[in-house]
């Protein structure tokens, strides 16, 4: 696994020349795009979202596309059209921007419900269909799609539903008082993302998601990601547990995160550690508990701490 290690220390090093500090965020994300999942960044304006997106495609050199979500956004926006062409008396289908690699969906939730479907579907099925014919994605396709939590005029919240099809819910944060101000000194002359190179290549990063697969799983193991969603469900201030896809998940991002580690077995802190981003967004807190000021990190914690650690045998 040392060549998969060897890849994702590169991404990971050539991100963080420009996303200063958030090495937990950035290494969820090469996470979930390696495991086949998709991310949806929740955080104000200004925090990131959009240069760690960039940062990421060019560091894989990589096809990239933003789409900025907006109420009169159509699906064909999004996935592309049929066009008449006169010359050849016949239709041709010019692509959306949703063939790419990478596509950054800013401000998801400004959409009408009918086009952030459409860009859920093509997340979940890896293609599109248009008028009887299907078109398959980029199988390296990776959707990091964006919300801001706190302005919530005339946007579209995602219901939960639509919210599971994403494997995991990543927040930025504030830099630090060290970090910001080394932030503000390599952005004095020009911003680090313009003269960011690339250090991999797609067929490398196709190589390293099938390396995936090969993390090995035990079924002690199995049954403590199983433990940890059952948990959630049984919890009294949760109103809405974690559904299976959730397992699917945790058990997938654990195989990822491994290959940060070297390994090629999974471990019980490689499951631990992607508990908050993968279940954070899955699982909804009672009435009574967000009265009494309770948090999803609170009960997520309880959740960990009540399901027994399995014995690595690996």
């Amino acid at each position: 696994m040392e060549g998969a290690l060897g890849i994702l220390n590169n991404l990971s090093n050539n991100i963080q020349k420009v996303i200063i500090g958030k090495e937990e965020q950035v290494r969820a994300v090469l996470c979930c795009w390696i495991a086949g999942g998709h991310v949806l960044i929740e955080d104000v304006p200004g925090t990131g979202k959009t240069i760690l997106a960039r940062a990421l495609a060019k560091s894989a050199a990589v096809d990239f596309k933003r789409v900025q979500f907006t109420p009169d956004l159509l699906p064909s926006d999004i996935l592309g059209l049929s066009i008449f062409n006169q010359k050849n008396q016949a239709f041709e289908f010019k692509p959306g921007p949703v063939f790419t690699s990478l596509l950054l969906g800013d401000e998801i939730n400004r959409a009408t419900p009918r086009t952030q479907s459409a860009l859920l579907e093509c997340m979940s099925e890896g293609q599109v269909s248009i008028e009887g014919k299907t078109y398959r994605l980029d199988p390296l396709f990776f959707c990091l799609a964006t919300q801001n939590p706190v302005d919530q005029l005339g946007t579209f919240a995602l219901p939960e539903a639509q919210l599971d099809r994403f494997m995991m819910k990543v927040s930025m944060g504030y830099p630090d008082t060290e970090q910001e101000i080394q932030m503000l000194m390599e952005q004095n002359k020009v911003h680090p993302i313009e003269n960011l190179e690339a250090v991999e290549t797609h067929e490398r990063v196709m190589w390293l998601k099938k390396q995936v697969s090969k993390v090995r799983v035990s079924r002690e193991m199995y049954g403590y990601i199983v433990g940890l969603v059952n948990q959630s469900r049984r919890h009294a201030d949760l109103k809405l547990g974690a559904s299976p896809r959730a397992s699917i998940a945790l058990a997938k991002g654990a195989q990822a995160r491994a290959l940060f580690d070297g390994v090629d077995y999974i471990r019980p802190e490689h499951v631990q550690e992607l508990i908050l981003p993968i279940m954070g967004h899955r699982v909804t807190l009672s009435p009574e508990a967000k009265l009494s000021g309770r948090t999803v990190v609170d009960v997520l914690e309880e959740v960990v701490k009540a399901v027994p650690v399995p014995i690595d045998k690996m």
